[in-house]
């Protein structure tokens, strides 16, 4: 496992993060999140030595550390940037803890879109040539 790269390519997490929480609207998030995991794939392919998806998998956990975070830790502001988690939030057995409810939903989204940034990740090891 090459964790420089991963820590490095992680600190998109961590801007994605910050900007989730008052900046970028809902509606437009999954385009950034797109453009980020077509970067992070190319960077995988070109400098991972190898397990290309699992590479993709510990990424986007790592990521989903700090998104969590960022939510967690200016839960206030995004809440009110972001109504619709508020509306869905309230509808479940956890209302009374919103935040704990996004630490423990937090790492299952991480696994979930490791699975596609590692297919990601992956198929791009496919078609990028690796230095010599």
């Amino acid at each position: 496992m090459n964790w420089r790269l991963l820590f490095s390519l992680s600190l998109f997490g961590l801007a994605m993060g910050l900007v989730t929480v008052s900046l970028v609207p809902s509606m437009t998030e999954p385009f950034f999140w797109l453009v980020v995991f077509l970067v992070c794939a190319y960077f995988i392919a070109k400098f991972a030595p190898g397990k290309y998806f699992l590479h993709g998998l510990v990424l986007s956990l790592l990521n989903s550390v700090w998104i969590t975070g960022s939510h967690i830790l200016f839960y206030n502001s995004y809440i009110v940037h972001h109504p619709d988690m508020a509306d869905m939030s309230s509808k479940t057995a956890m209302v009374h803890h919103p935040r704990l409810l996004m630490a423990l939903m937090g790492p299952l989204f991480g696994l979930l879109f490791g699975l596609i940034m590692g297919l990601f990740a992956f198929v791009a090891s496919k078609f990028v040539k690796r230095p010599s």
